[in-house]
């Protein structure tokens, strides 16, 4: 996919090892099975913010462990531990984002296959082709309710005596998520006409529906997002959306730094443009709405009040 960092090849075959020992030591004979320790069923998801949406859907009912929960470090810098393949093993139940994004995960798979586990993507719930040029599903107001609810029904199938618990938890979920999309809506009638530029499409979901214009161009957002350096025209263009002051903000990628995006974010400052930090990974002490509604509102305050806001 075009999105693919370098090192995740590497790590997936440190990983396809290290589950090769985990699969042949024996010590998980009820891997893939309907509960863990506890009697708890076993969640495993990639990235927090879907192991966060599991929590709320599986309740008591599950044990959720997320791979990757560090909104301080470069999610594509990802380092495996042997920690890491034992999960696979013991996991009833597998949650990605899909699209290339934790291809890791799927060698992870690959190397310690187990029929009776369910693998939930989040690419293809949503019926999503290989080729999405955006792979930051979670931004995507539809993304975490579809997810949620192919969670239940597969929580219901394993586990059908707690059914009513799994359907109250997916009702309360898909409740909370309105103060996010009517927070999108919101947004889009309140403030018309209003653009941004950006460093990566980490966002893009959530700008889109939220009416904003993305002005900074495609190909440049790409190369950021695949490690390589835009052309000097699109960088060009970038710096002209500050020293022109075409922008109401610039939402950059707090996870991912470079000297160029550094380069970008003091022209910003220099300009007065607003600076709206976002992330890949849910920062701490945030669930995944209050997480989404809090991007917005960093970006409704940049807009309103020229306001920065650089670590939410």
């Amino acid at each position: 996919m075009q999105f693919k960092h370098a090192g995740q090849v590497a790590v997936g075959v440190i990983l396809a090892g290290m589950l090769s020992l985990a699969g042949g030591c024996g010590s998980s004979a009820a891997a893939g099975g309907t509960a863990g320790s506890g009697g708890k069923i076993e969640i495993l998801a990639a990235e927090n913010q879907y192991g966060d949406v599991a929590e709320q859907i599986g309740g008591s009912h599950v044990s959720v462990t997320s791979i990757i929960s560090d909104p301080n470090a470069d999610p594509h810098d990802f380092e495996a531990k042997p920690s890491d393949a034992k999960l696979i093993a013991k996991s009833s139940i597998v949650i990605e984002n899909g699209v290339g994004y934790d291809d890791w995960l799927d060698k992870m798979l690959t190397a310690h296959k187990n029929s009776s586990r369910t693998v939930i993507s989040a690419q293809k719930v949503l019926g999503m082709p290989d080729d999405t040029r955006n792979p930051h599903l979670w931004y995507d107001p539809k993304t975490m309710p579809a997810v949620a609810s192919t969670l239940a029904a597969q929580l219901e199938r394993l586990d059908p005596s707690h059914a009513s618990d799994y359907q109250r938890n997916l009702d309360s979920f898909d409740s909370s998520m309105n103060a996010y999309t009517q927070g999108l809506e919101k947004f889009q009638k309140t403030y018309p006409n209003v653009s941004v530029a950006a460093t990566e499409p980490v966002a893009n979901y959530l700008l889109n529906n939220a009416g904003i214009t993305i002005k900074t161009p495609w190909s440049l957002q790409a190369a950021i997002m695949n490690d390589q350096d835009p052309s000097a025209q699109d960088s060009g263009i970038q710096m002209g959306l500050f020293t022109g002051r075409k922008v109401d903000a610039f939402v950059y990628n707090e996870q991912v730094v470079s000297d160029l995006t550094k380069k970008y974010m003091a022209s910003a400052k220099e300009n007065g443009v607003p600076i709206v930090a976002v992330y890949e990974t849910m920062p701490a002490k945030y669930h995944y709405v209050k997480w989404m509604t809090a991007e917005l509102g960093a970006i409704e305050k940049a807009v309103s009040a020229k306001q920065s806001t650089e670590k939410l």
